[in-house]
């Protein structure tokens, strides 16, 4: 079923290769959405380009390589982050620069990616970028405190980046997702992102959904 919020518009799931991409992927294109999804794996790329999903090779990590996916998608209206993993363990001692610099590379896609595609979301109608953050932001743990300082900072950029749509695109809005574990709530996911096309966007600019 088409939805009018969804119909034509372009929609890049940064990181989508997980279960998670496939779900809103599925959800975004029965929408009537063109959908891309980006990321690093050949393999993993590949099983989703069989399922008839467009998909690009690119480290969102890397500047270079994310100003070449903004100009080989063109106009962009939204995007949903699933850039992730989880490092940890060990409390406060076991926080390993090896850890963090893996998990920083998150935040490192999303503050380049939305930078890229920044014009993109101005000229959009009707952009809607989004992320999934943790719960462990509010409530962080020794063991999880790298894991927790990346999503936070992540969930700053995502507000200043609400706060620039509200001054200079009042028809874009910027959402974070919070959840304990993803693994169970794809699919619950993929309707919540698809539900902020229906909604206007100061209703859900700067805002926090949790899902569970």
């Amino acid at each position: 079923m088409t939805d009018l919020g969804l119909a034509g518009r372009t929609v890049l799931l940064s990181g989508g290769t997980s279960a998670a991409g496939r779900a809103v992927a599925r959800r975004l294109a029965d929408g009537g959405a063109r959908v891309v999804v980006a990321g690093r794996d050949p393999a993993k790329l590949a099983a989703l380009g069989r399922e008839g999903v467009a998909t690009i090779e690119a480290d969102l990590a890397d500047e270079d390589e994310v100003a070449a996916l903004a100009a080989a998608l063109g106009p962009v209206d939204g995007v949903l982050h699933l850039v992730g993993g989880w490092r940890g363990g060990g409390g406060i001692p076991g926080q390993t620069e090896a850890d963090y610099r893996a998990l920083e590379g998150s935040f490192t896609a999303l503050r380049l990616v939305t930078r890229a595609l920044w014009t993109s979301f101005v000229a959009s109608p009707c952009a809607r970028v989004a992320m999934v953050s943790s719960t462990a932001v509010a409530r962080p743990l020794a063991g999880g405190a790298s894991y927790a300082a990346v999503k936070a900072a992540s969930e700053a950029w995502m507000r200043a980046l609400a706060h620039g749509f509200a001054k200079e695109a009042p028809a874009a809005a910027a959402t974070i997702f919070r959840v304990t574990a993803l693994a169970g709530l794809e699919e619950r996911l993929a309707e919540e992102y698809a539900a902020l096309w229906q909604a206007p966007a100061d209703a859900v600019d700067d805002r926090v959904i949790e899902l569970s």
